[in-house]
């Protein structure tokens, strides 16, 4: 499944959506992004919380937690030293961690489970400046995913006022 999200959405605290490939909305993102955990609440419509990114305050390097339903569903961590690329790791319960490769910076990157990639965000994908579009593999967690592409532009959203202070 392919999906859109503005890339400017993510720095405002108001609701805002992800829509599908034909422009309908699809989900709703609540940010309360000047809190204390910089907290993303992902819901459906009718707006039933669907999962959670919470960032840890006291981390080295950036580190998000996603809950679904009360329980950890991900734990996603930027690497520390990672030379011309950034790169996370995606923390899931059992054998299925992700790692996401690419340049946050360009919201170009690529989420691979054992070799297979499994998704892909890009702003190639459509025409405005101010969007992008994220890239599910058939049969793959499409909240789960779309959870972690929000802790990475968290990520990119605390790394942009770093260089700016």
């Amino acid at each position: 499944m392919r999906y859109i999200i503005r890339e400017k959405f993510f720095r405002l605290t108001e609701d805002s959506e992800i829509r599908d490939e034909q422009g309908n909305a699809i989900y709703r993102v609540k940010g309360k992004l000047f809190s204390l955990h910089h907290t993303l609440v992902l819901m459906d419509l009718s707006g039933n919380e669907l999962a959670t990114v919470n960032k840890q305050i006291i981390s080295l390097t950036p580190k998000f937690h996603i809950t679904r339903h009360g329980e950890e569903a991900a734990t996603v961590r930027k690497k520390l030293i990672s030379p011309f690329v950034d790169r996370f790791t995606v923390d899931i319960p059992g054998p299925d961690d992700l790692h996401v490769t690419g340049s946050i910076f360009e919201h170009s990157f690529t989420m691979e489970r054992t070799g297979k990639v499994v998704a892909t965000v890009s702003k190639r994908w459509v025409a405005m400046t101010d969007t992008y579009g994220v890239d599910i593999a058939e049969g793959e967690d499409d909240i789960l995913i779309l959870a972690v592409v929000l802790a990475i532009d968290l990520t990119e959203d605390a790394d942009r006022q770093k260089t700016s202070d």
